[in-house]
């Protein structure tokens, strides 16, 4: 009887189905503080990090396929560093409801809202970039992805100014306030940074090949 052959392992689908789970992610971190109830949070953090989980499973299973697979579409270093990057975006939206539960936050100012709505349409431009990767050397539409993702994440840096001084300008604001609020902040920005970076090695990737 024939051995069937093992089908390819598709490191493009790989990235895509990763970039899904953060915008799940994202979407989910926005919908937990705009509807924000500290009696319920814990459970919305144990929901996020189940997306976390399986994203983490998932790449396990790529770096598995990775270990021994001989030919690759891309180089293997870029492959790792990719993967490696898009993890990061899930962990930074993970570190933002770990923070928020942690410091015990009673309310959400609104500056963070308007931080998950830039997230949201990072991971969702990002998605977009990934789904064009595929196609890098052909596609008219991924140089277009990276720079809105780079432009979102300039608006982050901009509004994570913004945020800190508003909040140092709080009059009600007590040293616990400060403390929680300027690390939440911190990883709303980095949220921002790792869907760039995420970006930026795509970038690296095309022009490597070119």
């Amino acid at each position: 009887m024939k051995m069937k052959k093992n089908k390819d392992y598709d490191y493009f689908e790989y990235f895509v189905k990763n970039v899904e789970s953060a915008c799940r992610a994202a979407e989910y971190l926005n919908e937990s503080l705009a509807e924000f109830d500290r009696a319920q949070f814990s459970d919305r953090v144990a929901a996020m990090h189940e997306i976390e989980n399986r994203a983490d499973s998932e790449k396990h299973d790529m770096m598995q396929r990775l270990l021994h697979e001989f030919i690759t579409p891309i180089e293997r270093e870029d492959i790792v560093a990719l993967a490696q990057q898009l993890d990061n975006v899930l962990d930074t939206i993970d570190d933002v409801m770990l923070r928020v539960d942690m410091f015990c936050v009673s309310s959400i100012l609104p500056g963070a809202l308007q931080f998950t709505a830039l997230i949201r349409k990072c991971c969702h431009e990002l998605l977009g970039v990934v789904g064009e990767f595929r196609s890098f050397k052909s596609s008219t539409k991924i140089r277009e992805g990276i720079v809105a993702v780079n432009s979102l994440e300039s608006e982050g840096d901009k509004l994570h100014s913004e945020c800190i001084k508003a909040l140092y300008q709080m009059p009600e604001a007590d040293a616990k306030m400060l403390l929680a609020w300027t690390g939440i902040f911190d990883d709303l920005e980095m949220c921002l940074d790792a869907c760039e970076q995420s970006a930026d090695i795509i970038e690296t990737v095309i022009m490597k090949n070119s």
